[in-house]
């Protein structure tokens, strides 16, 4: 049986198109609430008087909700169904990120910040199980580079923009800024209801509780964690490892062109995905280079460092596309959701312990070149794992 990942007939840009900006809409959505905390930080922490710690949970918080509210979202799917489970996710996310801008205090801001992480959580698992409902087994692949488009464009975008063009046009207020990004999620979420086609064949009940015995499972989400461990761990000690070298001045180049990269890679897989989704050479060869960016960014020191970063950022983009865009063309519809879920729990649970504990390893040796070391060793010892991975799909779907 050919396999629908290796499919290279574009899909008809008529026919996807309505559904196509649902889905990059959603994906943006998956990043901006969290991104424009870095640029508001400064604000939020002078009104509501937040330490270092407090400050920097405003981004860290909502990431480690990524991996907590996973399953939430994966029950959801199994008891409403990934359109349902969309909607009410981003509900919950505008909710959570809304609730930020009107927090009279820490606690509340904390409290809502989590709620928002939780919604983004439950966004994650839906959007690829709601794929084989609304595109053709052979537009998979591009389906999933569209929302991961709007997903790494979303990052862009929040750190981009919030402060230079949509902050000045609230008045300098932190909290308009914050409602004005997150109110318009509600229409997303009332637009997800507008398409009407939905898959010809019949889904079976979807179960939701990770499939450990799948070894899908833990190596994707292991190897999720390789790509967020360099892409969130780099982005957070940029800045000391620059002043460890003696150019802290170069920081805003730097982040620029470390964060525009992930945008270069969506839009590289947008014309690739129905090319390298589904074949394992372009996971081992962006996982590698992801590697070599990183050490790169050790030994060498001004622009070449920073060109390190980028190249990391880039690759580390693409091999993140790679692997969202595996389970929908690996598994049946009803298995989708889990295994999505499973692979978000894995990946994210890593992104957020491996750079926190290479900071505890740089506050230790008073080096921040330690929390990078760190990250290099768990990825070299998870980089076997793009050798083993099985690609071939596990069971057809139940024909009707």
């Amino acid at each position: 049986m050919a396999d629908a990942s290796q499919d290279t007939t574009p899909p008809p840009a008529a026919k996807l198109l309505p559904v196509a900006v649902l889905l990059w809409l959603a994906g943006v959505y998956l990043r901006i609430p969290v991104l424009v905390a870095p640029p508001l930080a400064p604000f939020i922490s002078d009104e509501l008087g937040l330490s270092q710690a407090l400050t920097g949970a405003l981004t860290t918080l909502p990431i480690l909700m990524l991996a907590v509210g996973s399953m939430p979202g994966s029950l959801a799917i199994a008891r409403m169904g990934p359109r349902n489970t969309l909607a009410l996710a981003m509900v919950i996310m505008v909710a959570g990120s809304a609730g930020r801008g009107l927090s009279p205090d820490t606690v509340t801001l904390m409290l809502t910040s989590a709620v928002m992480g939780l919604g983004i959580a439950m966004m994650q698992p839906s959007l690829p199980a709601l794929l084989p409902r609304w595109l053709e087994p052979h537009h998979l692949a591009i389906g999933s580079a569209i929302y991961m488009n709007g997903m790494l464009m979303g990052e862009f975008i929040g750190a981009g923009i919030t402060l230079p063009v949509l902050m000045p046009l609230m008045d300098d207020s932190w909290r308009a800024t914050l409602l004005a990004w997150s109110l318009p999620g509600l229409l997303v979420a009332a637009a997800l209801f507008l398409p009407r086609r939905e898959m010809s064949r019949p889904v079976r009940k979807p179960s939701w509780l990770p499939d450990w015995k799948n070894p899908l499972t833990l190596r994707i989400g292991l190897l999720l964690g390789l790509s967020g461990s360099m892409f969130f761990g780099l982005n957070a000690y940029m800045g000391n490892l620059l002043e460890q070298q003696g150019n802290f001045e170069m920081l805003a180049d730097a982040l620029f062109w470390y964060n525009f990269a992930q945008v270069i890679a969506s839009l590289i897989m947008l014309k690739m995905a129905r090319y390298w989704v589904g074949r394992k050479f372009p996971i081992i060869v962006t996982a590698s280079c992801s590697i070599i960016g990183t050490v790169g960014t050790l030994f060498f020191t001004g622009w070449w460092a920073i060109a390190s970063a980028t190249f990391m950022s880039l690759t580390a983009g693409i091999l993140l596309i790679l692997l969202v865009a595996l389970p929908p063309v690996l598994v049946e519809s009803r298995e989708t959701g889990r295994l999505s879920a499973g692979n978000f729990l894995v990946g994210y649970t890593m992104a957020f312990s491996v750079p926190m504990i290479g900071g505890l390893l740089a506050d230790w040796g008073n080096d921040a070149r330690y929390a990078i070391f760190f990250i290099i060793a768990y990825s070299l010892l998870v980089l076997p794992l793009t050798f083993t991975l099985d690609l071939r799909r596990q069971k057809s779907d139940a024909q009707g």
